[in-house]
């Protein structure tokens, strides 16, 4: 295996001298060329620049007045990494307990207001098919992320401020919208849509069942209960999911495939152990056989390679170090640092098939490959 350590040290060394601020694929509307009335409004034209610019592999954004910033999801991640990274270096867990209550206080200060709990979005306007997101208007998503990164550090440490937040984050789910199919449901997206996307509701689904672990309180045992049921009612028959229903995303991707499998795995070991381990399993051994290269390289759609994604092999990683697959989780991290980490210490966006996008994107790319080695070591105590 290549000198893990060391490419955790320079990427970790390169977030911190960053000061976990940066760009993001998705963050092209935050150029001021968008606070002009037509372009801040036309749908079709705001969605198509940020669809266009995120795969342009030159960073030009200084140009369109684009600046470095904190999204809060990069700083859940971290929290998230620094806790494993505490049990793995003891001689250390000063230093990344002082970062995780600096990252903590950035949270509860970044976290979106006047909402039913606490919960967060991300740090630029995001234009989807389906809904217009503005700036740190919440989506599960995000608060998921973040929420199960607090959820880890309390667990392995005991902190009771992301115990605090988590509890009340729960409360953020009164404000989702939710589709029924008879007395099982799916949570919107964010409160202001009705998107049936499954990454989505399982995320809902595992704060539930990380609150109910515990609390234990019933109620929340039974909403995650229904919120699974739909997600498991809709599997493919190979194990699969599509990424959303009732709409043209009928695509299965490598990264939000691993979401379910992660948060499935998370909530039967708070709820319901037996019932889904049948489609636990076979969601797992979809997932191996068909975003898996042999090499190594983690594809990004289960019927194509590229592009070869930072998120897709971060994700890939835990999934496969979570569902007991190290060897393959091995081989993922070394093609990454030989082949996507640059000398800086961060990890570039995407390769595609006759060029690489080297840009440094802080939350898509380095936050989610420290978290994945993070927990590569915490799984496997390597020395």
């Amino acid at each position: 295996m290549i000198d893990l350590l060391n490419s955790l040290k320079k990427l970790e060394s390169y977030i911190i001298s960053e000061d976990y601020k940066g760009y993001d694929p998705y963050d092209f509307l935050m150029s001021p060329l968008f606070k002009f009335p037509f372009l801040r409004s036309n749908k079709f034209i705001r969605f198509g620049f940020q669809q266009v610019y995120r795969r342009f592999p030159f960073n030009t954004r200084k140009l369109f007045g684009i600046k470095k910033s904190l999204n809060p999801v990069t700083l859940g991640l971290c929290v998230q990494a620094y806790t494993y990274l505490s049990k793995v270096f003891s001689d250390r867990k000063d230093f990344y307990f002082q970062e995780i209550e600096k990252l903590l206080d950035k949270l509860v200060k970044l976290q979106s207001k006047g909402f039913s709990g606490v919960c967060w979005g991300y740090n630029f306007d995001w234009e989807s098919r389906y809904a217009k997101i503005p700036a740190f208007y919440p989506t599960i998503v995000a608060t998921g992320i973040i929420a199960n990164a607090l959820y880890t550090n309390y667990k392995l440490t005991g902190n009771q401020q992301s115990l605090s937040l988590i509890l009340d984050s729960v409360n953020f789910l009164k404000d989702l919208n939710k589709t029924y199919d008879g007395n099982e449901f799916c949570y919107s997206y964010s409160p202001f849509d009705k998107q049936i996307v499954f990454n989505a509701t399982m995320k809902g689904a595992r704060l539930l069942a990380q609150a109910y672990s515990v609390t234990k309180d019933n109620t929340l045992k039974e909403e995650a209960k229904k919120a699974v049921a739909f997600v498991i009612k809709n599997q493919n028959e190979d194990g699969s999911w599509h990424y959303s229903l009732g709409d043209k995303r009928n695509w299965i991707d490598n990264f939000h495939t691993g979401y379910i499998i992660e948060c499935l795995f998370e909530y039967c070991n708070f709820i319901e152990g037996k019932v889904y381990k049948r489609n636990l399993d076979l969601a797992v051994d979809f997932y191996k056989n068909n975003f898996i290269c042999e090499n190594g390289i983690p594809k990004y759609y289960n019927n194509s390679v590229f592009p070869i994604d930072s998120t897709s092999a971060a994700q890939a990683i835990i999934t496969l170090n979570k569902t007991g697959n190290t060897e393959s989780a091995e081989k993922i991290i070394d093609w990454m640092v030989l082949n996507m980490q640059s000398k800086k210490g961060y990890f570039y966006f995407q390769k595609r098939k006759f060029y690489t996008n080297k840009i440094s994107f802080m939350r898509w790319s380095n936050a989610w490959m420290l978290l994945a080695i993070s927990y590569y070591l915490y799984k496997n105590k390597v020395d």
